[in-house]
């Protein structure tokens, strides 16, 4: 079961990779990096699993607060900037 979640995790970094790069809005590539982000998140929460331990939680706890800010952020800037 954790290699399957481990594979889904791989996938889903392939791909949103691609949409960040290929993206045809800045909208686009701003969600894309936010999910990776949130992929990042789980692989480490994954790994914490895999051994055992719980040494990445406070790690992702912090960077699920940054990234929420940094899309805050970004998304009041689009919308000031007028893209969609």
């Amino acid at each position: 079961m954790i290699a399957v979640a481990a594979v889904m995790l791989g996938v889903a970094a392939i791909l949103l990779t691609w949409r960040l790069l290929v993206g045809p809005t800045l909208a686009d590539r701003v969600i894309a990096t936010d999910a990776l982000l949130v992929t990042a998140m789980c692989a480490v929460l994954l790994a914490s699993a895999i051994e055992g331990r719980s040494v990445g939680l406070d790690t992702v706890f912090v960077v699920a607060l940054l990234g929420f800010i940094a899309t805050g952020v970004l998304a009041r800037y689009l919308e000031r900037r007028g893209d969609s």
